[in-house]
């Protein structure tokens, strides 16, 4: 997967977590952990551009650092989304699967880029 491909993978991510914010019932839990949610999940994508418009590799480095911290976060807020029965429970599912997949990826290529 090139950088492109990986750039439109997070956008689309990015637009998943805002479809499954949007229909999450208004409520005092909802807004709060939709609103962290919404944060960390849409900016995966936004971190991942700025990381492929890096000044230097040490700049690239910490800004895949930042990546990894955001979709590991994003992890979170969907897990307490799953247990805490918020939202829909298949679309919670995939993203998921999905942060997961983008976590382990971008902690392989900050681990691939520190290693060179």
């Amino acid at each position: 997967m090139d950088k492109g491909e990986l750039e439109q993978r997070t956008k689309r991510f990015a637009l998943r977590v805002i479809g499954f914010v949007a229909e999450l019932p208004k409520s005092r839990v909802n807004d709060v952990l939709g609103y962290q949610l919404l944060k960390s999940g849409t900016s995966i994508g936004a971190n991942y551009r700025e990381a492929n418009r890096a000044e230097s590799r040490n700049d690239f480095i910490h800004k895949i650092g930042i990546v990894e911290k955001e979709a590991a976060e994003t992890q979170y807020w969907l897990e307490l989304s799953k247990e805490a029965h918020l939202g829909s429970a298949q679309e919670c599912q995939w993203l998921l699967q999905e942060s997961g997949e983008l976590l382990a990826i971008f902690t392989s290529i900050g681990k691939t880029t520190k290693d060179r």
